[in-house]
């Protein structure tokens, strides 16, 4: 933490505008030695036009916009500095390398996220959602992620553990002042208030499931026998051409991956080669894919021509989706349907990919078995797995702690549990969080972040 600390905050690649950011005690000397002016003081909080010059020759590199950020009024909570330069991967690198000489030291993974967690400037939580904020794919994921930033998950979590330490301290108190046992009304009273803290942490957790479908989305593959149309399918769902599309049997010999929205819920949708028997090298290496995408898809898509009988391998197909979370898609019904298509009893769609028809039925059966239905998607939800198994954990903690209290156990025995639930709580927003865990989870950062 008393290193500078300098990275890229933009993309890598060509651009009209590249940005470095630099944190430190340092930041500001180093840019003056950069634009070789050693009384240059830029107002804090304004951008300033200045010349950043090569060390060792002195010649002009490039002509800048300098914002400098004082602390502690700063992301990070240290001095700030932001160079805006022409987005030209020779001179980000070179300059990053000018400040590496000037005894800055590369930024790792959400270092800069982390100092600001370590000065106070924001709590775990908060810095996770700018993590999430980042990789969001749909605009309801985005503003989950901005509602946490603003801190509304540690202030639905601070009446939690506010109730939850009342209760310690009555039962601390108990245990050190008190030789008999608790007043029945002060006892009914804690055991309310323990129940009361169960159902609000569920309610909460119970969230989770429509937060992880806005933040992860699914994945759906699309399978079947050769030329039903899976590519086409494929195709129309996107919008634009992917997928090759012929006549020729086995034309899609790997899997094709693009992601889309539906109903603000990202899909992660697959193409697979068609099933069937092949002494193809490289159609059963695709075939075999195919086997591996419906085993890990949240949804399997089984696609069947609706113009032909179902074939053995059709039969076949249905048989190995079975036990898996399955919906049928009978294509090309711009054609005449087979009398004899015969199908299974589950949930079927009808569609053609080439003129568009019943797509709109097929997204919303897509995600319908998805939707949670007893959630205000509209309200805060909880995205995160390790937010939700913590809320878990401390609800599992309470109510242990209830059951014994029940049992009219020792208050020490009763306080083991409900001390774990506030640790727990505490992970969520990092008071109580360890290094280990906090290094994992800024690893997942971007390295200007």
């Amino acid at each position: 933490m008393n290193e500078t600390i300098v990275a890229l905050a933009t993309p890598l690649g060509r651009s009209g505008i590249g940005v470095i950011r630099l944190s430190g005690a340092d930041a500001l000397p180093i840019v003056r030695r950069l634009v070789r002016t050693d009384d240059f003081a830029p107002a804090p909080r304004a951008a300033t036009l200045a010349k950043i010059f090569d060390l060792e020759t002195g010649d002009l590199l490039d002509s800048v916009l300098i914002t400098y950020f004082k602390a502690p009024h700063s992301f990070t909570g240290e001095d700030v500095v932001e160079i805006s330069c022409h987005g030209s991967p020779v001179v980000l690198r070179q300059l990053i390398d000018f400040c590496l000489k000037l005894d800055a030291r590369m930024a790792a993974a959400g270092e800069f996220s982390l100092r600001a967690l370590a000065h106070g400037r924001m709590d775990l939580s908060q810095a996770e959602a700018i993590r999430d904020l980042i990789d969001a794919q749909t605009i309801a994921s985005a503003r989950q992620s901005v509602r946490q930033l603003r801190g509304e998950l540690s202030h639905e979590l601070q009446p939690l553990k506010d109730e939850l330490l009342d209760v310690i301290v009555v039962l601390e108190s108990t245990l050190e002042f008190v030789e008999d046992d608790l007043p029945e009304y002060q006892a009914d009273g804690i055991r309310a208030k323990m129940l009361d803290l169960i159902d609000r942490l569920g309610w909460l957790a119970a969230t989770f499931r429509a937060g992880k479908l806005l933040r992860e989305g699914l994945k759906v593959a699309l399978v079947g026998r050769p030329n039903v149309g899976k590519s086409s399918l494929f195709n129309a769902l996107l919008g634009h051409d992917r997928a090759i599309v012929t006549e020729i049997a086995g034309t899609t010999r790997d899997q094709l991956h693009e992601k889309l929205v539906i109903d603000n819920i990202p899909v992660s949708l697959i193409d697979t080669a068609g099933l069937r028997e092949t002494s193809d090298t490289v159609e059963s290496i695709g075939v075999e894919r195919a086997r591996r995408a419906m085993a890990d898809a949240d949804l399997v898509v089984v696609l069947l021509d609706g113009s032909q009988p179902l074939t053995i391998e059709d039969r076949e197909i249905l048989d190995s989706t079975a036990d898996l979370n399955r919906l049928i898609a009978v294509n090309k019904t711009d054609l005449v349907e087979s009398p004899d298509l015969q199908l299974p009893a589950a949930r079927v769609v009808r569609l053609s990919a080439k003129t568009g028809a019943g797509l709109d039925a097929l997204e919303k059966a897509i995600i319908e078995p998805f939707h949670p239905q007893d959630v205000d998607q509209s309200g805060f939800l909880i995205s995160d797995a390790r937010h939700f198994d913590l809320l878990a954990r401390s609800t599992t903690e309470i109510e242990s702690s209830l059951a014994l209290f029940n049992q009219k156990m020792s208050e020490e025995i009763v306080l083991i549990g409900l001390h774990n639930a506030i640790r727990y709580l505490g992970q969520i927003t990092g008071e109580t969080t360890t290094e280990d865990m906090l290094t994992r989870i800024f690893s997942t950062f971007c390295i200007g972040k």
